[in-house]
């Protein structure tokens, strides 16, 4: 365990980035919860009229006509998935937050484990934010890497 004095900033910025995507996908989620027993495609469509987005729009249009075809098992899945990664992201944001090694180990299985699917992701649509999204996870798992590499050299015996 590190002195909480003692913990890189880079370990600090990922526990923030983890912990700030963990309240994101938990009110994702409860969002979802809250979507229930409702006509998707109406509480949409009444949430894009608040915010004073145009229903003809084609973008706009596209996106409620996709959201309306949600059928509730899908919700569900989307809504148990939303929590589940809120509830890893927190784990891994307070474990790096305290200085945790099996943290950091944590988070490079799992950021790696998605790094094929975020791949495949760019290559049937490349987008910017597909790119920067793969660019800072491979960034966070070099980091750890060698952030865990640093440790096992400083604790072996010369």
């Amino acid at each position: 365990m590190k002195n909480n004095n003692h913990i890189p900033l880079g370990l600090r910025l990922i526990a923030v980035l983890k912990l700030v995507t963990a309240l994101l996908l938990a009110a994702a989620a409860l969002g979802i919860f809250r979507l229930m027993g409702k006509d998707i495609g109406d509480v949409m469509e009444h949430l894009a009229l608040r915010l004073h987005l145009d229903p003809e729009n084609h973008f706009v249009s596209r996106v409620l006509e996709w959201m309306d075809a949600i059928d509730i098992k899908r919700l569900k899945v989307i809504e148990a998935a939303a929590l589940f990664y809120a509830i890893l992201y927190t784990v891994e944001g307070i474990g790096l937050w305290l200085g945790k090694h099996w943290a950091e180990y944590l988070v490079v299985i799992a950021t790696s484990s998605l790094l094929p699917l975020e791949i495949y992701e760019i290559a049937m649509k490349t987008t910017a934010l597909r790119i920067s999204v793969l660019t800072v996870n491979v960034a966070i798992v070099i980091y750890l890497i060698r952030q865990l590499a640093r440790n096992r050299s400083q604790q072996s015996p010369q």
